[in-house]
């Protein structure tokens, strides 16, 4: 069986200058379509990490803490864990783009973007999420090919 290509606008360019890409019928995404257990877990820990994370930058802003300074300044252990949370969120950015291009996923600076906005423990699981329904709709298409 020959591996399925996901649709993507910019390879399907319709006729005539004026034409809109569209998509085939079946592989049109929505909101609702495709979550997976796995891509609810995803969902889950991104907000768990949106969460987490803001109620303590909340409480950086409202007690006037230099975030940075104690970010880096804390000691060697927090040191440790911001080299050790630097180096996986690089290492995530570099997968969000590659996946995402593999997958014909638009949109992966987004995450890239938010991450910085609001925090790589919300963005990264988030990203997740939508690569595991992106996944689950490839595979939900390939189940509609016909089999030769």
């Amino acid at each position: 069986m020959p591996a399925l290509e996901p649709w993507h606008p910019s390879c399907h360019h319709g006729s005539g200058a004026g034409a809109a890409a569209t998509a085939p019928t079946g592989t049109q995404w929505s909101m609702t379509k495709n979550w997976t257990p796995l891509a609810i877990a995803w969902l889950v820990l991104a907000i768990a990490g949106l969460i987490g994370t803001w109620t303590f930058n909340v409480l950086a802003i409202v007690q006037l803490r230099d975030f940075l300074g104690d970010w880096v300044g804390s000691g060697p252990a927090v040191s440790s864990l911001t080299v050790d949370l630097l180096v996986v969120a690089v290492a995530g950015c570099i997968l969000i783009v590659v996946e995402s291009r593999r997958l014909g996923m638009k949109g992966a600076w987004i995450y890239i973007v938010l991450s910085g906005l609001t925090a790589f423990a919300f963005t990264f699981p988030l990203f997740l999420s939508m690569r595991e329904r992106r996944l689950a709709g490839i595979a939900a298409d390939a189940e509609r090919l016909p089999r030769t």
